[in-house]
């Protein structure tokens, strides 16, 4: 591979690394992944093939993975620069970056408000640092998309004291909302609506609340734990009930339960996976899915305030694009509002998804978090 403008987009988690190659008109040209990190059955899996390794960490995982693709054609020597997605920038990283010591140090700064997720990030990019150090990187933020909501949305009702610094609504899923707001007209070939309630649906959930193409409220919160019933996360629960699990549990294990242990697998007693769950059909598995759906309408009224009305809702992510009974008790519930949902695009799983005539539209818009990522990479190279 020797497109001199390619990106390659890498999204660090805990135990796995997703990679992506975009050329310069931001066409993919590998794709490939490592999980498993950490563990005894470590993966490597490019277009190639995959096989099992030896991946004790990120650093050791990020070299196994460029092997990989290396062997498909990735070569470091002519790649533009390295985008990378930092779930957590904090209130001064609201905005795509050239990473460079003082970024890598403010991101690092933000540990405390992610801890399940910048060290992994950080990792990374040591690890691209170490293998290619004059190699440009950049960083794309979760939370830099919300940065345009209110003060009056942002903070909690805590006094302002040294201890309570940090202590503010961020929200999340940022980086796929900017991605909804930038490829809205050339998917749908409809314009922006000014009033759009947007749907991450998928393990992490969230609803964001978009007026005129900005973020103005979100249902995540200080950290992706708030909000919608997820896959393993509880959403919004009672700062005092967290207490007294902490109390009972102690804080670790009340972090565990919390965030791994709840949500639809907490409910269901079964699984995290929405699929799953549909072909169960157990009363547990439909108590999750409609605890899901519940949860997931009534906090768009929530959205839908914030923005002073609603002219469509979008869905993406891997419930929002691949589950039609989940999209129809959600546009079912938002029918108050005038939204006439066609029941045979909706099973179809085709982009517009409303009747026409109806007062409010509704669209499947397919995740772009990765292009978007290498899309603002670009733009941070060409300006750097």
């Amino acid at each position: 591979m020797t497109e001199r403008d390619a990106i390659l987009v890498l999204n660090a988690g805990s135990s796995s690394i997703k990679a992506a190659v975009f050329d310069g008109a931001l066409a993919p040209l590998l794709r490939g992944a490592v999980t498993g990190i950490g563990g005894a059955a470590g993966q490597v899996s490019v277009p190639s093939g995959s096989q099992k390794a030896h991946l004790p960490d990120h650093a050791t995982a990020l070299r196994a993975l460029l092997a990989g693709l290396g062997d498909d054609g990735l070569n470091l020597g002519a790649l533009r620069g390295v985008g990378h997605r930092v779930v957590h920038g904090g209130a001064d990283l609201t905005r795509p970056h050239l990473i460079t010591r003082t970024v890598r140090d403010q991101i690092a700064a933000c540990i405390p408000l992610a801890p399940l997720h910048n060290p992994h990030h950080l990792a990374a990019i040591d690890a691209v640092t170490t293998l290619a150090p004059e190699l440009p990187q950049c960083a794309s933020f979760d939370t830099g998309f919300h940065a345009t909501n209110p003060e009056v949305a942002l903070r909690y009702a805590l006094p302002d004291r040294a201890e309570t610094r940090g202590l503010r609504r961020y929200g999340f899923h940022g980086i796929s909302y900017a991605a909804m707001v930038g490829d809205w007209e050339a998917h749908t070939a409809a314009p922006l609506p000014p009033r759009l309630l947007a749907c991450h649906l998928g393990n992490g959930a969230s609803l964001c609340a978009i007026r005129d193409g900005q973020s103005v409220g979100s249902t995540m919160g200080y950290s992706p734990l708030d909000g919608l019933t997820m896959g393993t996360r509880t959403g919004a629960i009672d700062g005092n009930a967290v207490l007294h699990l902490a109390r009972v549990m102690g804080i670790d294990d009340a972090e565990h339960l919390l965030n791994h242990e709840s949500g639809l697998l907490g409910l269901s007693g079964l699984s995290a996976d929405m699929r799953a769950l549909e072909e169960d059909g157990s009363d547990a598995a439909q108590f999750a899915i409609d605890h899901f759906c519940y949860w997931a309408v009534r906090h768009a009224g929530s959205m839908i305030a914030a923005m002073g009305g609603l002219d469509a809702v979008a869905f993406t992510g891997g419930i929002g694009e691949n589950a039609p009974n989940v999209r129809a008790r959600i546009m079912d519930g938002l029918g108050w509002l005038g939204l006439r949902a066609e029941e045979a695009a909706n099973e179809a799983g085709r982009t517009q998804l409303h009747q026409d005539g109806s007062d409010i539209g509704a669209w499947i818009v397919p995740a772009q978090e990765e292009r978007r990522i290498a899309t603002e990479a670009l733009k941070v190279l060409g300006t750097a």
